[in-house]
């Protein structure tokens, strides 16, 4: 009988929180300039919203996949398709998918995705406790987004819901900038050149 020998290998493929958080931080500073009033119409939110918010962040959920990390997986994976879905929704805002799907827009079916993806960040807030503080920031953030958006796609606060949305996704975009820069350069300098705050330590011991 021949003898056969056998040879584990090792993939190595780099962190890519960086690109994922580049992705996020770009469509959020795009569309709350648009929330806040700062610039207007959604026909430029629209391509950034679905090549940075959705694409970034799914290329982001699929190398996390391969690295074994759920929780990057899962936030990426579903903050993509968030994007892609708030995308498509503004196309047919805007009637490129034809009047009769315009004339039906209902925004309290907003609210209630609104209201799933408050309660998703709310217990993936937790588990970014236990990465570093700044992705407890943009999770936090993220949390007031959602209650924002829920609350005033239900007609909540008269438009007050909508720009503490505004804010809290303005918020996101400085923090997920701040973030990806400390992604990228740590790794790149091999120490750490832009602190993230350690682990809060309290759901997980090191």
């Amino acid at each position: 009988m021949s003898s056969q020998s056998y040879q584990n290998v090792k993939i190595v493929s780099a962190d890519p929180s960086a690109i994922g958080l580049f992705g996020l931080a770009i469509v959020t500073l795009v569309a709350s300039s648009q929330k806040l009033e700062i610039t207007s119409g959604l026909s430029y939110v629209i391509p950034w919203a679905i090549f940075l918010g959705a694409f970034a962040q799914l290329f982001a959920c699929i190398q996390d996949a391969k690295h074994n990390n759920t929780f990057g997986m899962t936030a990426f994976g579903a903050y993509a398709f968030f994007w892609f879905a708030m995308g498509t929704s503004w196309l047919i805002k805007l009637g490129v998918f034809g009047p009769e799907l315009a004339s039906t827009i209902d925004v309290k079916q907003m609210g209630f995705a609104f209201l799933g993806y408050l309660v998703f960040t709310l217990f993936m807030t937790l588990g970014a406790m236990e990465t570093h503080k700044v992705l407890f920031t943009i999770f936090v953030l993220i949390d007031f987004l959602f209650l924002g958006l829920t609350l005033d796609s239900f007609g909540v606060g008269g438009g007050a819901f909508h720009t503490v949305a505004a804010i809290a996704e303005l918020g996101i975009a400085i923090m997920s900038l701040y973030g990806c820069g400390a992604a990228v350069l740590n790794t790149h300098f091999g120490r750490v050149f832009l602190p993230v705050g350690k682990p809060f330590g309290i759901f997980k011991k090191y």
